[in-house]
């Protein structure tokens, strides 16, 4: 996983090499996990933009701590979780080559 923020990313958020597939908005309340169940991986990469809130993202088992603002790309691959310990409204979107 590469982190950055959204100030970091000055003229916008991509990766070369790939476009928008499909993407949306979520809500995670105190507590809640996205894909609580089992592995979750996709075979290109993801971006969540973290709107608000603070957690945890889970990365191949390892856990580090995530904050509004943040930007997270999720590489191919990679078993990903989101944990929100506030309300968490995050922004993500899937790619695929271009």
């Amino acid at each position: 996983m590469r982190r950055s923020t959204l100030a970091d990313m000055g003229a916008g958020v991509s990766l070369p090499g790939f476009r928008v597939e499909s993407g949306g908005v979520s809500t995670l309340v105190p507590g809640e996990m996205s894909h609580a169940k089992g592995r979750h991986t996709h075979p290109d990469p993801e971006i969540f933009l973290i709107l608000s809130g603070t957690g945890h993202v889970h990365i191949n088992g390892e856990i580090s701590e995530f904050t509004g603002g943040d930007v997270l790309i999720v590489e191919a691959g990679e078993d990903h979780h989101l944990e929100a310990v506030s309300e968490v409204v995050t922004t993500w979107l899937h790619l695929v080559p271009a």
